[in-house]
This record gives structure tokens, sequence and C-alpha cells, in this order.
């Protein structure tokens, strides 16, 4: 598990690693370098991509979606097939850098890149699956179906929790769609996302394929606005936080795009008293502390009936204080650093606040110093009883922070407050009351697009749509029928008469 050799063997080696649509390089835009928030140190630098290269990728992108469109489907599928294979090949060294870069524990790397292999044989199998509907016409000797075509490029902006995966959900997709991809990563995880297109580039290349089917750019917020001004991409894909979401759809909207919007998730855990408290702190913590807390799927609430609530909070602190925070490629660590400084003063702002509205801090949080922590960026999974009033339990923030919140009365009591906030992404219930389970999935029930039993609000498999409501977005990747949204339906009807009947009776002679 050591960065230098696994950069070696994503064929990273050396300083200025730059910018690729494929096998070829822009470097005349501005450098910047990706640093590791787990040591601090400098990994390598990248190459900002300029306005005019940035129009070579889309003129790339153009001329490959041309041909790529004309391949047969489960052909396109061969590809996505031999690109899973790949990552197999590479899921250490690429898992590794996932957890130096973005500051996952190593697990959970090697777990990202196992969700590209997973959406990667998903879509293989899809890619005989595009089916369209066969329907009766009301006319005689007529037949209507429709059908799905390719959109044409497909944008995707990612964020750093999720540097590879993420990508992968959405390009794996749209590929067997018949679809190119053009993709801008964060700009604070930059070096996962010239590994991904240097192993699909190759792939690409061995097959004699336009190097333009999968293309990267780089940059900060100003390289995404290329795409989502720019009418030759009918469709981004988003990824991050709802202010630069609601940004997105407007742009997009503007212009008459597509978007698909993946945003902010403020994920509660209800706890009724019919709960297996030992599932619930499982469920609780991995849900909280997992990533640092920075998954869009995170638990920040808790949401605990009164009867149980000094069991389930006693519970939960004491397995916090089981939490170990280190180096996240030591795999004796759970947890390692947020991603910035920046991440570091939300949480501490977060932490003030929480106080400052009358919470009670119950597991003291902080910032690690010392060494190994020499980057910064450490710090200690906190809890607070709060009031689901208070601003900051309203808020979503990206870091290791739970709040205990208490509820009374029928389970209903509990989905309201899971409820009023203006994030809808996931939610789960701990209960073996069948009763309860079948009202928080009911329609009066959670409001969020994922919703679970006696499991946490993350660890969403790749066989199901996944996204959410309000101000998460609405969209969905992965799994389910989320490919139709790669695509662009089309109602045929075919006349095998030698009449043409008019519509209304209309008559008229020639």
């Amino acid at each position: 598990m050591n960065i230098e050799n696994s950069l070696k063997k994503l064929g990273l080696s050396g300083h200025n690693i730059g910018t690729s649509t494929g096998s070829n390089y822009f470097k005349d835009g501005d450098k910047f370098s990706s640093y590791s928030p787990v040591d601090g140190k400098e990994i390598g630098t990248v190459s900002t991509t300029t306005s005019e290269d940035y129009n070579k990728v889309i003129e790339s992108a153009q001329s490959a979606f041309k041909y790529w469109r004309t391949i047969p489907a489960p052909q396109r599928g061969e590809i996505v097939r031999q690109f899973g294979n790949k990552l197999r090949e590479l899921k250490e060294p690429l898992g590794v850098l996932v957890s130096y870069e973005m500051g996952k524990s190593f697990q959970e790397g090697l777990g990202e890149v196992q969700e590209m292999i997973d959406i990667c044989d998903f879509a293989v199998g899809l890619s005989r699956q595009l089916h369209g509907l066969t329907m009766h016409s009301e006319r005689p000797g007529h037949r209507m179906y429709e059908q799905y075509h390719p959109l044409g490029i497909v944008g995707i902006i990612s964020a750093f929790n999720f540097p590879v995966a993420v990508w992968s959900w959405n390009t794996a997709l749209a590929w067997i769609c018949g679809d190119v991809c053009v993709w801008k990563p964060s700009e604070k995880t930059p070096l996962c996302s010239v590994a991904c297109q240097k192993i699909i580039a190759d792939i690409l290349k061995e097959n004699n394929l336009p190097e333009g089917i999968s293309c990267l750019i780089n940059g900060d917020y100003k390289v995404g606005e290329y795409m989502t001004k720019d009418k030759r991409i009918p469709l981004i894909s988003a990824t991050g936080s709802t202010r630069m979401g609601k940004i997105v759809a407007s742009e997009v909207g503007a212009r008459l795009g597509k978007s698909l919007l993946e945003l902010g998730g403020n994920n509660a855990i209800i706890v009724t008293p019919d709960a297996d408290i030992k599932m619930t702190v499982m469920g609780a913590v991995f849900g909280a502390v997992g990533t640092a807390g920075q998954r869009c799927t995170s638990t920040r609430r808790l949401i605990i009936h009164e009867d149980i609530y000094d069991d389930v909070r006693d519970a939960v602190v004491k397995a916090y204080k089981q939490i170990k925070i280190g180096n996240p490629l030591d795999q004796s660590n759970h947890v390692g650093p947020v991603i910035d400084k920046l991440a570091v003063d939300m949480y501490n702002k977060a932490l003030d606040k929480v106080v400052e509205e009358g919470g009670n801090i119950i597991v003291e949080g902080g910032l690690l110093e010392g060494e190994g922590y020499e980057s910064g960026c450490y710090v200690k999974p906190a809890i607070a009883e709060a009031q689901p009033y208070f601003e900051i339990v309203q808020e979503e923030t990206f870091a290791p922070i739970l709040y205990l919140l208490k509820y009374s009365g029928p389970v209903i009591n509990a989905i309201e407050i899971q409820n009023n906030v203006t994030q809808g992404l996931s939610s789960a219930i701990m209960s073996n009351n069948l009763k309860e389970a079948e009202k928080f999935l009911s329609a009066a029930g959670s409001d969020c697009g994922i919703a679970n039993v006696n499991i946490g609000t993350s660890g969403a498999e790749i066989g199901g749509a996944f996204g959410g409501e309000k101000d998460t977005g609405g969209g969905r990747e992965s799994g389910s029928d989320a490919w139709k949204i790669y695509m662009r339906r089309q109602t045929n009807t075919i006349n095998y008469t030698d009449d043409l009947p008019l519509a209304q009776g209309i008559k008229f002679e020639i």
C-alpha cells in the first residue's frame, strides 16, 4: 500500500501529470497541485484546461460520437467489460490513490473501486436490454413502438468524496447507451481522474476506437461552466452541494438542456422502541463516521424514541470510544482526515453553532494535532444532543458530527421530524415492528429517494437507482432504469397498408 508504487502502476510517475482527453495532454493552462489530506504532501501537479483546450475536447467528443453511436450496444458493452476487467487488475493501486488523495480509509478506497467494477458488470448486461415498448395503433394496418437513441455528449461533474465511483456510475451507462463523456472532476482530487482516464484511454486505443469517447477536463468551477453553458452537451450530470446544483440547473435549464443532479443529504435513522440496539449502533456509527462524515448518505441525525433514548445514546457513545483516527492507509484506523482545512473550519463552526443554539455536546470534537496529524485535517467524530428545529441540524455539514434527537408517541412523529429538512436523499428506520416499517415505506412515510429498514443510510447497491428528492435534486444514477436519462425517446409509427388515413377523419383526395 505504498503510494509511490501505486502511482507507478497507474502510470502516474512524474511530477507534472497533466490533463488528458485520451492519450493526448494539454499543458497550456495554469498548473495546480493536488495535496493529500493524509500528510499534507503534494502528490503532483495538473494542468487547468483552457477554453481553447476545452473546444478541442468537445470537437474530439463530437467526432467520436458520430462513430460510437453506430456501434451495436452489445459491442459497446464489450468495451465496458474490458474496462471493468482492467479495474480488477488495478483495484489495489487505484484504491490506494483514492484513499491517499481523498482521505478515506483504504478499505473504503477499495470499496469505491469495487463499485466501479460492479457498475461495469451491470452495464454489460444492460447493453443487451435497452428496450422500448410496442403499442397497438388505433389505425388499421399500423404499428407503433418507441425506442431509445443516444443523446450525444454527456458532461459529468463529480465531487471529491467519491472521486472515481460516481464518474463510473454515469460513464458506464452512458457508454453502453451510445453516448460519449466529458468529465470535470473535483479540483481537490484530480489525480484519481487522470488515473481513470489513462485506463480507459489504453482500452480505447487497443480496440482502435476514438479517444474522444472518454474525455477529461480539469480545473475549478470556471472549467465546469464551460460545460453547463455549452449547447453541444445535451446532458449535464452534476454531483455536489445544493448550492452548486442550483447554479447548474439554472444554466442548463436556460438552454433547455437536461440535468441529472445528485446534491445534498441530511440523512436520518429513526430508532423505535422495537429496534435492535446492537444493529442500530452499528448502522449509526458506520453511517456517521465513515469517510469522516463526507458521504452524501452519511448519517447526520439519529431520531430516537424517548423510551429507549438513554440506552441508545449510551451505546453509541461507548462505540465512539473505540474509533481509531489516523492515516487511512493503515488498516487499523477507522477514520482518516477530512478533505482540507476548509472542511475543518466548517466542522468547527458547526460545533460552535449547535452549542450557541442550546445543544449539548456529549462526545467532544476538535482538531487532532501532533505526530501523524501534521496535515491539520484530522478531526474527532463528535456527537451532540440537539433539537430538530436548530438551524444547524437543518443544514448538511460535511463532517463527522451526529445529532441525537428525541421523539415521543407513534412513529409518524419521528417521520415528520425526519422529513422536516430541505434535503431528501437517504433515510432509515430501525424497528422489528412490521407496521412501523410499512408506515415508514408508505406514501405518507419517508420522503427520501432511499428508504431502508434495519440497515443504515449509506451503502447503496448498484442494482437500485440512486438519488433523492427536494434539495437533493431529483436525479437517479446507477441501477434500475436510470439508463433512460442518458438517451432520447422516440415514438415510431409504421403504416404497412396502401392507404394513408388522416387524423380526425379528415378527407383529402388527390
